[in-house]
């Protein structure tokens, strides 16, 4: 299988040198030339696997120049149990005999990107043997929050390796922030930067596009790739739980094979909802795809309009990691839909770029509406659905996964449709602990880590360790520039 890039067909590249490089030289994504099939057989198979296995069986379907036996020793460093609290790795919880959860913040960093990069740095390093690659890899990262503390604590010492995340510095929860600022390791920094979460994914596309950095770099050994959702090291293995849930419903009784099930996503760059979106075209049995936005509802007016535009105010909201005006990923859904037209792609990109702005001809807004319904949920609306989850349910869910339920919610009475539906929960309520307790009703929130303990009073339940853990770590990082200093620091850090 070869690997194109969405902005130019011509660019050809094998899994291995996708996964190193990272990004198209050319700032297209590289994304598979077809997407293998798989059948009601496969999934049958999939039933009595662990979740390991069936990450190994999906990502073999793409992954031709890796070996069975490397899948599955990287799954079972992956997601082993010490980094895992939970040996089902993205275990469904149960609402109602309609409405199951897909936990994915049992990982190390608590967050749903752990599923991703805890196999990334594995699948790194092999791409870079298989490549010949003598260079040292620089990985910069941009952060709304979950993304950079996973990659810094996936890539944590990893030979050959240096890692440098930048998130936006009022951005992001005070947990959020400790989580990366005490991250330990020698080949790992961190940087604040003055702006958005859209301003530091900018400044490091930037980087990766200056012809005159990378000569640099390669002269001073390094060359650059990306831990971000651009990578498709992170959206390969992102498919695996969505398949792994519907083998979950499966087991459970809750569905027949072949009965297909709707999935609600919070999304802000849209790597999670198109990995769905991907299982889907792949012969998942998929209904519809929910795609939930916060107060940034730029994806929202995308899906019902066609018009993509990110000139509109930047709200900082209670989930910051959809705080989002430049959702990536969808690059490679425009692709998709346009039959992999790579210069009509080219073109949308150029547009928003220039104007900030584009709108998909009638044909691609119809295909996106017949897979996708957009809504969107505003802050006091997601502090009354933790609210009324806790109440109704004794389930405590985080922002992010407040805004997802909400959608669902919206979805079902417009549509009237009563499919069965996994609504996807992409962290832990103890991220946010000032805005999960505020929304509980608690007025007086204490400071810091002692928030910690304050929600697991009121809630009876504990926190996760590692984040129970950051009160014993030192803060190492404190560095925070304006966006146009960021390849600065980046050559700081390699010197």
């Amino acid at each position: 299988m070869r690997y194109v890039s969405t902005r130019n067909k011509n660019v050809s590249l094998t899994a291995s040198q996708a996964i190193a490089q990272g990004l198209a030289r050319d700032g297209g994504l590289l994304t598979p030339e077809v997407l293998p099939q798989i059948t009601p057989a496969f999934l049958e198979e999939l039933k009595g696997k662990t979740y390991g296995q069936r990450a190994v069986a999906v990502m073999k379907l793409f992954l031709e120049d890796f070996s069975q036996e490397e899948l599955t020793a990287f799954t079972q460093a992956g997601y082993a149990s010490d980094k895992f609290d939970d040996s089902r790795v993205a275990p469904l919880h149960t609402l109602d005999e309609g409405t199951y959860c897909l936990e994915l913040w049992h990982g190390p960093t608590s967050a749903f990107k752990d599923m991703a990069l805890q196999l990334l740095p594995h699948l790194l390093s092999a791409s870079l043997v298989k490549n010949q690659e003598e260079k040292t890899v620089c990985i910069l990262v941009a952060t709304s929050g979950d993304t950079g503390k996973a990659a810094l604590e996936g890539f944590k010492d990893v030979d050959r390796t240096k890692i440098l995340v930048f998130y936006p510095k009022d951005g992001v929860s005070e947990v959020q922030a400790l989580q990366m600022k005490t991250q330990e390791g020698n080949n790992v920094g961190v940087c604040a930067v003055h702006g958005n979460f859209d301003d530091a994914q900018t400044g490091v596309k930037i980087l990766f596009s200056d012809e005159k950095l990378r000569a640099d770099l390669a002269d001073r050994g390094y060359f650059l790739s990306s831990a971000n959702s651009i990578n498709w090291g992170r959206i390969l293995p992102q498919l695996v739980y969505y398949i792994s849930a519907y083998c979950d419903l499966l087991n459970q009784g809750k569905i027949q094979m072949g009965e297909k099930v709707n999935y609600c996503v919070p999304t802000g760059n849209f790597g999670n909802i198109l990995a769905c979106w991907y299982a889907g075209q792949m012969g998942l049995p998929v209904g519809k795809l929910i795609c939930a936005s916060n107060s940034n509802n730029v994806l929202t007016e995308f899906i019902n309009t066609g018009v993509y535009n990110k000139n509109r105010p930047f709200h900082t909201t209670m989930s910051p990691s959809m705080d989002i005006l430049v959702s990536s990923n969808l690059e490679r859904l425009l692709f998709a839909l346009t039959g992999q037209d790579d210069q009509a792609v080219a073109d949308y990109m150029k547009q928003l770029n220039t104007t900030g702005r584009y709108e998909v001809t009638p044909d691609l807004k119809a295909r996106l509406t017949e897979d996708f319904f957009a809504g969107f949920c505003d802050e006091a609306t997601t502090s009354q659905v933790i609210r009324t989850v806790w109440q109704d349910h004794h389930y405590l869910i985080d922002p992010h996964t407040a805004v997802a339920y909400q959608v669902m919610e919206e979805y079902r009475k417009a549509s009237g449709d009563t499919r069965k539906t996994v609504f996807v929960s992409t962290a832990s309520p103890f991220k946010f602990c000032d805005s999960v307790l505020h929304s509980l009703g608690v007025e007086e929130v204490r400071q810091g880590l002692d928030a910690l303990d304050q929600l697991e009073e009121v809630s009876g339940r504990p926190a996760p360790r590692p984040l129970a853990s950051l009160r014993n770590k030192d803060v190492r990082f404190q560095e925070h520039v304006d966006k146009e200093q960021m390849m600065d620091v980046v050559l700081e850090m390699l010197k």
